[in-house]
């Protein structure tokens, strides 16, 4: 477990340069697979067909992940990390083999469903691990290097899937998993020992059972109503009011249980409740640029693909950087501090969006979203940090995937709003005009704006002193 003392550096050479090395790769391939079919969709139907489910080739991955991350977090702190993140590298790997083996459209959804539960694991648990291993002063800077791999491998996943697509087989998207899972699993079970007491608790299923469905009704209406069926379709109505029901029983039966898979003594804490708001908020914001960035310099300044990832790569850039550098802030100032200046940057650089126009150079985009991403390098590492940092072993998974769960949350918001917030001033959603579009995206923008202060307003709110029991 971390302390507070001096300790080896931190780095892929230094003592604990394996483990790092393996959490990096295993963050990069969770990354890597919610984009790299962006480019192969085409490829992929014209082999299986069902051209009008593949949307759901990405949605099922999503939905699949977020909805298993409270489950892992607590299973993790009753089994020990180990055990959890090596079943998400062993569960990601097998559904990427059947990926790569599958012969139509529904059983690539299903199997992408398996890699999204093996994903549910492993990104919690590579944030739970590091906040175990590395201490406070060095836990920003491999956020740092986690940030910067996930970044990256978002970025770089559509240029590979267009590569594999083109020169070898779309399978190998898949199939290249393989031996990175391998390689990542290796050198845990090398390298990694945990010295922290298990706990023998019984494992509250029938609460994991209502939190999957409750929690998966409620994100599946969030990321396709207004999309694959109207908001107000019996469809949209019927998953809303079911998982308003379901989480509610859930919540009655985690007041009862001595064991419960999501402890509600979570919502009592206001660091926790402030680092999952800000992290609820950090989803919708990232959702919001990394969409309809590209979409304005590509349909309204008529730039290139290339350059319009180029503008929102922005935001990739500047927040690994100031992730980074955040553990000097917070540990001079405080976490509140840090996450009050992290917050009032991103809200200049959210304010700065709104004078984009048709007129506007890619550049100035970019140069946006660096401030953006600086922002959030310097509120979403350290307040996530300072979570884990108020919790003992035996609390700091529910915490950290209690953070991660938010964050899916809030992307599945953003999807919502700012899909429902463009579509209604579109008349066409298939040719949209230019000025329609410059219009809708503009909205959005100053909806992320607004975002952007509930998240300072969130950060202000965190106490001064975080309790530090490592």
């Amino acid at each position: 477990m971390a302390t507070d003392t001096a300790s080896p550096a931190v780095g892929l050479r230094s003592e604990r340069g394996a483990i790092l090395a393996s959490l990096m790769l295993s963050t990069g391939l969770v990354a890597l697979d919610s984009t790299i079919i962006a480019t192969a969709v085409l490829t992929i139907t014209d082999t299986l067909g069902g051209f009008a489910m593949f949307p759901w080739l990405f949605s099922i991955y999503l939905l699949a992940q977020a909805v298993t991350v409270p489950i892992y977090g607590k299973l993790a702190d009753t089994v020990g990390r180990k055990p959890v993140i090596l079943f998400g590298i062993a569960a990601f790997a097998a559904g990427s083999l059947l990926c790569g083996l599958a012969t139509s459209m529904v059983a690539l959804i299903a199997f992408r469903a398996i890699q999204g539960i093996g994903a549910g694991a492993i990104q919690p648990m590579t944030m739970v691990i590091a906040g175990d291993l590395y201490t406070l002063a060095e836990r920003a800077k491999v956020q740092g290097y986690l940030a910067g791999v996930w970044a990256s491998s978002a970025v770089l996943g559509p240029l590979l899937g267009g590569l594999f697509a083109d020169h070898l087989s779309w399978r190998w998207i898949f199939l290249i998993n393989l031996p990175l899972c391998a390689v990542a699993a290796a050198m845990l079970v090398r390298n990694f020992t945990e010295s922290a007491v298990r706990r023998t608790q019984r494992i509250d299923y029938l609460g994991a059972v209502l939190l999957t469905v409750g929690a998966g009704a409620l994100i599946l209406a969030l990321l396709e109503g207004g999309q694959a069926w109207q908001w107000t379709s019996p469809i949209s109505v019927t998953l809303f009011a079911g998982s308003v029901a379901v989480l509610a029983l859930f919540t009655i039966v985690e007041m009862r249980t001595p064991n419960p898979i999501l402890p509600l003594w979570i919502f009592t804490r206001r660091v926790v409740v402030a680092s999952s708001t800000v992290s609820l908020v950090v989803g919708a914001v990232v959702l919001g640029l990394t969409s309809y960035v590209p979409t304005f310099a590509q349909g309204v300044l008529g730039t290139t693909a290339l350059v319009a990832g180029l503008a929102v790569g922005g935001l990739t850039l500047g927040w690994p950087l100031a992730a980074t550098l955040s553990g000097r802030l917070y540990l001079r100032w405080g976490f509140r501090t840090s996450g009050v200046i992290g917050s009032t940057i991103a809200v200049l650089g959210c304010a700065t969006t709104l004078l984009v126009g048709p007129q506007t150079s890619p550049w100035q985009i970019a140069a946006s979203c660096f401030l953006i991403g600086a922002g959030m390098g310097l509120v979403a590492s350290p307040t996530l940090i300072a979570a884990q940092a108020s919790a003992e072993w035996h609390e700091r998974g529910v915490v950290t995937s209690a953070n991660m769960f938010a964050r899916s949350l809030g992307s599945a918001v953003g999807v919502a709003v700012f899909g429902a917030i463009v579509n209604a001033g579109i008349h066409d959603p298939d040719h949209p005009a230019p000025g329609e579009l410059a219009h809708g995206i503009h909205l959005v923008f100053i909806a992320v704006l607004a975002m952007a202060v509930v998240m300072l307003v969130a950060a202000a709110t965190m106490p001064g002193g975080i309790r530090r029991p490592e």
